[in-house]
């Protein structure tokens, strides 16, 4: 973690914030190759936060890894068994346990016997505080188990690919990319999109575990990425500074709000996001309340007992 000089400087050259890329053609239940024994098959499950629809792909040739095999939705499960009929299914790869990544692995186990392998089981990134509820307790996938559980940096592999764990927790507590190392390519999910940022929602998510994990990221040099909604990102490195930087951003605009005397999150929201769709101001609250914990946790912000949705906030 930055000094709390270093995180509300300004950002070392300016760096610009990210570039976001919207276009995109989803080509639903159809097979799409983008690189030498990788390719996506698109769920049509289109919405604010899965954009087209959730991404699966199929790593490998012979043998394959499918990585985030999608909800439970039968169209994309038959057209995921169409493109895998004749190859073998050796692992199944998810990414976390949201309902649009990790459902369809019971069913796609079921059928091909493939091992699954997952950080572990879906998990706060903190305990619930007295009274507290979870406001995306219904999109997780609260009964998924793994086969085997991955620590950060273990391999697993089949015939032709080789792909690595990497823990990038933030989005959730579980939150687990796969890189091919060998190749620069790291399949991101929802920690790094093309299209949006990442949603950062407590008690699932945390946004100085978020951060840690784009500094992570940012160490490797990686050549391209494919997310879990939307196209790839094309040059990973300017793109993950930018993500940095528009955090940070974000984190300034918190802290001006309360200067300006604003106390409630409602009421930051309102400015803050004030061009953004009114239907994710439910989550961009939880974002900011994201922010508020990592401040009142640095010191900068202070509140009447932990930080809360409803909680009245002030300059420390």
């Amino acid at each position: 973690m930055t000094s709390d000089s270093e995180e509300l400087s300004p950002e070392s050259g300016n760096e610009p914030t990210p570039e976001f890329v919207t276009r995109f053609e989803p080509a639903h239940g159809t097979l799409v190759p983008l690189a030498d024994g990788v390719a996506r098959l698109t769920v049509n499950n289109p919405g604010p936060f899965t954009f087209h629809g959730t991404n699966t792909y199929i790593v490998g040739e012979r043998s394959v890894c499918v990585i985030d095999p999608g909800p439970e939705d039968e169209a994309h499960f038959l057209a995921l068994m169409q493109a895998l009929k004749g190859r073998e299914v050796t692992h199944i790869a998810v990414s976390h346990t949201h309902r649009d990544h990790s459902p369809l692995a019971r069913r796609l186990k079921a059928e091909t016997g493939a091992i699954v392998v997952a950080e572990g089981p879906h998990r706060p990134a903190r305990p619930l505080f007295e009274g507290e509820t979870n406001p995306f307790a219904e999109s997780a996938d609260s009964d998924f188990s793994p086969d085997v559980t991955l620590a950060h940096g273990e391999i697993f592999e089949g015939d032709g690919w080789r792909l690595s764990a990497l823990h990038t927790p933030g989005h959730t507590a579980n939150h687990c990319a796969f890189a091919l190392d060998d190749r620069g390519i790291v399949f991101s999910a929802d920690h790094v999109m093309a299209w949006a940022t990442s949603i950062v929602a407590p008690p699932d998510g945390a946004m100085a575990d978020y951060m840690a994990s784009l500094d992570m990221l940012l160490e490797r040099q990686d050549r391209i990425y494919f997310p879990g909604h939307g196209g790839p990102v094309a040059d990973p490195p300017a793109f993950l500074r930018g993500l940095r930087t528009h955090r940070r951003m974000r984190e300034r605009a918190v802290l001006e709000r309360i200067r300006q005397g604003d106390r409630l999150i409602a009421d930051m929201v309102r400015v803050i996001y004030a061009s953004t769709d009114p239907r994710l101001h439910g989550a961009a609250a939880l974002s900011v309340l994201a922010h508020l914990e990592d401040l009142v946790d640095k010191g900068l912000v202070v509140t009447d007992g932990p930080p809360s949705l409803l909680g009245a906030y002030r300059i420390a």
